[in-house]
């Protein structure tokens, strides 16, 4: 019987220091790839591979995700009155109306494991997705609805992974893993931001996870590290120790949104593939001197 993932949660609480000026009123998770922000095409994704219940983990001055994925009458009425019914549609359909936005409130920045488990009481016993928005994929199927048939075969949490040069094993979580097929490996354990020398493998845990409601207890009871932060990697490490947990190398290209030269590159690929926009910016490309 398939097993339906309904739950996805989008941890938006950070600041988003690295683009200051830009992030100090207006969330980085609203910043714009072309001409959608980095969290819809995050909710497009999710939706794409199932999700029907959207949880939002927030913060202050997080409300521009809110009203973005709301309801405007004011602007509907607007755009009907100038005649621009394709647009007055596409805002009114950003979220389909089967599908459910929850929003809770991460009081204090304690960590990702921290604001994973503060979808908790909407969640409950229920399977879910955790999608960062700065990971941004592009693929011909959705990264998570490939790891949802992972879930569905194999019955255990999947973490998206991919390759990255051993001198960055330092940026991620990384895994220890023993190969099961192609682009499957089934974890035998993970180090968060290893040293290079320490790294078990060059395979990163990138922003996509597909995880089972026992994680919840786990980062319960999961002490604070450094920074008094709660580590998802760490609850992880526990859960492969009690159920088993794979690693699955995606299909598709991944852009760091979360630095400014992979928002500058998503946005030169994406700028590319817009089906208005990108003859002429391709033929604008090829004008510069670089």
């Amino acid at each position: 019987m398939k097993k339906n993932i309904r739950y996805a949660v989008f941890p938006v609480a950070g600041k988003g220091t690295r683009f200051l000026p830009a992030t100090k009123a207006s969330p980085k998770e609203m910043l714009p790839i072309v001409d959608k922000p980095l969290i819809q095409y995050a909710v497009e994704e999710a939706i794409e591979a199932g999700a029907n219940n959207l949880v939002f983990i927030t913060g202050r001055t997080k409300r521009a995700i809110e009203d973005h994925f709301d309801v405007d009458p004011d602007l509907e009425a607007l755009l009907a009155s100038k005649d621009k019914e394709s647009l007055r549609e596409m805002v009114r359909n950003i979220v389909p109306a089967r599908v459910n936005c929850i929003y809770v409130r991460q009081g204090e920045p304690l960590g990702l494991g921290h604001a994973v488990l503060c979808a908790r009481p909407v969640v409950g016993e229920q399977p879910f997705f955790v999608h960062l928005a700065d990971d941004l994929i592009d693929a011909e199927e959705a990264c998570l609805g490939q790891m949802a048939r992972i879930f569905d075969e194999y019955g255990g949490s999947v973490l998206g992974v991919e390759e990255v040069p051993p001198d960055q094993t330092r940026q991620y979580g990384i895994i220890d893993g023993e190969r099961e097929e192609s682009g499957l490996h089934r974890l035998r354990g993970i180090v968060e931001k290893p040293q290079p020398a320490d790294a078990p493998s060059n395979l990163a845990v990138v922003g996509r996870y597909v995880l089972t409601p026992r994680i919840f207890d786990l980062l319960e009871e999961t002490q604070a590290g450094a920074g008094g932060e709660i580590q998802l990697t760490d609850a992880i490490a526990r859960l492969l120790q009690e159920e088993p947990v794979f690693g699955h190398a995606f299909d598709g290209r991944r852009f760091d949104c979360g630095s400014k030269l992979g928002y500058l590159e998503a946005t030169v690929h994406f700028g590319l593939k817009h089906p208005e926009l990108g003859p002429d910016f391709r033929a604008h490309l090829k004008t510069l001197s670089v």
